[in-house]
């Protein structure tokens, strides 16, 4: 087989006093994201996706928030250890789909930094790395700025 897709998902709680961490890239914002780690929700749903289409379990697997080497690590050092993980089985990025669903803040001007920092993580091209933002019309926790969530789909080939 020379072709594999994951999909990955991600959500956590906006809480105060903590930084805002989306694609690697902090976001200026009055709340930040709950989580053992950074709480960087794109990137955690980017290492599922890549898990996922390793049949290689998940982040939670990999990465437990029972261990405290990784309280408050930063989520680009996760990314980098589950591309490590694609490259040793022979596998690279074809190209990366990823959506976050965040009511506020608005994120659009940080999308183009957000890319270049996963390209080059990933070791892929900018035209590889896809990053959406919607929100969910006021419905839902998203919606109610309780929460962001992110879905990413990636094509892996060998």
């Amino acid at each position: 087989m020379n072709f594999r897709i994951g999909h990955g998902f991600d959500v956590h709680r906006l809480v105060p006093g903590r930084k805002l961490w989306l694609g690697g890239v902090e976001v200026p914002f009055i709340m930040g994201l709950a989580g053992h780690s950074d709480a960087d929700v794109l990137i955690h749903a980017i290492c599922d996706s890549l898990l996922g289409a390793l049949s290689l379990g998940d982040i939670g697997q990999h990465f437990p928030d029972s261990d405290e080497e990784y309280r408050d690590i930063d989520s680009k050092l996760l990314l980098k250890k589950v591309h490590a993980l694609v490259k040793a089985e022979g596998w690279s990025i074809v190209n990366l789909d990823t959506t976050m669903i965040v009511e506020e803040p608005r994120v659009s001007s940080h999308i183009p930094k957000m890319r270049k920092v996963l390209a080059d993580i990933l070791e892929t091209e900018l035209q590889n790395i896809s990053i959406k933002a919607t929100t969910s019309e006021t419905l839902g926790p998203e919606g109610r700025g309780e929460g962001i969530s992110a879905h990413a789909v990636v094509l892996l080939s060998r």
